[in-house]
């Protein structure tokens, strides 16, 4: 266990922040070339504009079957540089200035760690693909724009969420919407009522939009709102993006487009007369889809192994659907059915960020379970 605690603190105290995560990938290239494993680097990087492109890891094993795929990502988010881990008993933390880096090197440190001791064991199994992606926090990139030709699985795990025991089946899609609201510029004490004050037809919209939980399996968030100049300028523009998420396709498009068609509306009401002219407002939004969503039968073969794996361990394993994206996302949209799986990591995004020393443990003992069932199985 303390080479594993040492491992995941060596990690973590390497600045690898999205599209900054060489340093820590080489480290890692390093490591699984002593235990054997053939590295590739693809170019992903060139397309993502990061300093490294994704590392995949192939260990041959010592079975004749397809590889098990194993996922975690390198990048990590703001703030995550000079990371001070802390140990405290049983939990592990950052000293409350940045994120720990559990999110996602609990989950790489878990791979690495269950590889090694199998070795150790002398343990014959199948062959294994490890990946470790790039800049997942901004957007999965490093997914998306990865050679696949370079990967052989078919089925594995990205371990990418929190609780011990947790098998997400179910991610949704999303769309990230980004809106522009032009009105017309004016002065603001002198002549007011020459401008339409785009602002204020953007805070009308969104006055009028249900955010927030739509309902059991949709989401909308308006994240940003950007626009202005000066205090005595009326805005002529206003920028708004925000994202709705949902497991249904149908619901995704027809909240996607109320929020679209709402801030037209309220746009269509403003305008302004003065020297024989009329001035209208006007909305005009870019939608996209960022990723699809990942739906996975609960009576897959891939999903039963990580139960039994779970419970060979004394865990109780949890089927869950998820509320965020992650690589497993890209990967089902690309026909790999790659479950996430729970590092223990908690309150990730923070300065709170923890986990629990007894938890890594844990999960890299499912990890080597998992690799022990697909191997009989």
């Amino acid at each position: 266990m303390n080479r594993l605690v040492d491992y995941f603190i060596s990690l973590v105290e390497i600045d690898s922040e999205s599209k900054d995560e060489k340093r820590v990938a080489e480290k890692l290239a390093n490591d699984l070339s002593e235990m054997g494993a053939e590295i590739i680097f693809d170019n992903a990087h060139h397309a993502t504009q990061g300093n490294v492109g994704n590392l995949i890891a192939n260990f041959k094993g010592k079975v004749d079957k397809a590889p098990l795929l194993l996922c975690a990502h390198t990048d990590t988010v703001n703030p995550g540089k000079g990371i001070k881990p802390i140990i405290k008993d049983d939990l592990i933390t950052s000293d409350g200035s940045t994120i720990l880096g559990s999110d996602d090197k609990s989950g790489i440190a878990q791979i690495v760690e269950a590889i090694r001791r199998l070795d150790e064991e002398g343990y014959e199994y199948a062959p294994i693909q490890v990946l470790f992606t790039i800049s997942e926090e901004i957007g999965l990139l490093g997914a998306k724009n990865l050679d696949y030709s370079l990967i052989k699985a078919k089925v594995g795990f990205a371990l990418d969420c929190n609780g011990v025991g947790s098998i997400v089946t179910h991610a949704p899609s999303l769309n990230v919407f980004e809106i522009t609201i032009t009105g017309k510029e004016a002065h603001s004490g002198g002549s007011p009522e020459k401008g339409i004050n785009a602002i204020q037809v953007a805070g009308e919209a969104i006055s009028k939009l249900k955010l927030g939980r739509i309902d059991f399996e949709t989401t909308a968030n308006i994240g940003n709102i950007k626009g202005g100049l000066a205090h005595n300028i009326v805005p002529k523009e206003c920028f708004i993006s925000g994202e709705v998420r949902s497991h249904d396709e149908v619901k995704l498009k027809k909240v996607t487009n109320k929020i679209v068609k709402t801030f037209e509306e309220v746009a269509a009401k403003y305008e302004v007369k003065f020297d024989s002219k009329v001035f209208h407002a006007c909305s005009s939004a870019h939608v996209i889809n960022d990723f699809s969503a990942m739906k996975i039968k609960e009576d897959e073969d891939i999903i039963k192994i990580a139960e039994q794996a779970a419970r060979n361990i004394g865990v109780e394993p949890k089927i869950e659907t998820g509320g965020g994206g992650s690589d497993a996302n890209v990967f089902f949209a690309r026909g790999l059915v790659v479950p996430i799986i729970g590092t223990g990591m908690n309150d990730v995004h923070s300065t709170h960020e923890n986990i629990k020393i007894d938890d890594l443990e844990k999960v890299t003992q499912w990890v080597m379970e998992i690799i022990k069932e697909y191997t009989k199985k």
